[in-house]
């Protein structure tokens, strides 16, 4: 054989050699996610949601949600499901930081970071979250938990479901719903 035809073969094949190992070694950096929320709203009695100097509270009175401390705004349809679906669908992507001095590059500090905190009928705090925006990507935002040090990115952005304004959770009455109420009382 011809010497220049051995040599194409050999570099060919050590391509090819170093194309299966880059590919083994790129299938080991597979990115595990891990749910962020799995608590059932049924064990769920109180919800806070706090921002900067802003909070709400969410009470459940039998099977019912209402805003605390406002008797004029009744709580939209649907909010405390979508909260809870849009929670329970949040994954963990990655670590982004363990160290506590990182937390606001992260927007999770206590000042700058979104604090919810779920608290079951014997008045113990079930989950503790602070979120914090990503400056990067939208879609996208960090979180911390409890009193863990460890920021993680998760697959969704949830802050803006996270508002302290009693109008984003509850509406006026119409006069029908009015009208029923006395009726019943």
């Amino acid at each position: 054989m011809d010497k220049k035809l051995i040599t194409v073969i050999g570099v060919l094949g050590g391509l090819i050699l170093i194309y299966f190992i880059n590919l083994s070694v790129q299938n080991s950096y597979s990115s595990s996610t891990a749910k962020l929320f799995t608590i059932s709203e049924d064990s769920i009695n109180k919800i806070v949601i706090s921002s900067n100097q802003d909070a709400i509270e969410l009470i459940k009175n039998d099977t019912t949600w209402t805003i605390s401390g406002n008797d004029t705004l009744k709580l939209k349809d649907n909010m405390i499901k979508n909260l809870f679906d849009r929670m329970s669908s949040l994954e963990q992507s990655h670590l982004v930081t363990s160290k506590e001095e990182n937390w606001t590059i992260y927007n999770v500090s206590a000042e700058k970071g979104t604090h919810l905190a779920f608290i079951d009928y014997d008045g113990n705090t079930s989950a503790y979250y602070v979120f914090g925006n990503s400056t990067t990507e939208y879609n996208r935002c960090y979180v911390r938990m409890n009193q863990d040090s460890k920021v993680f990115l998760l697959n969704n952005n949830i802050i803006y479901q996270l508002q302290t304004t009693p109008t984003f959770w509850g509406e006026v009455p119409t006069a029908n719903e009015n009208d029923e109420t006395e009726n019943i009382n």
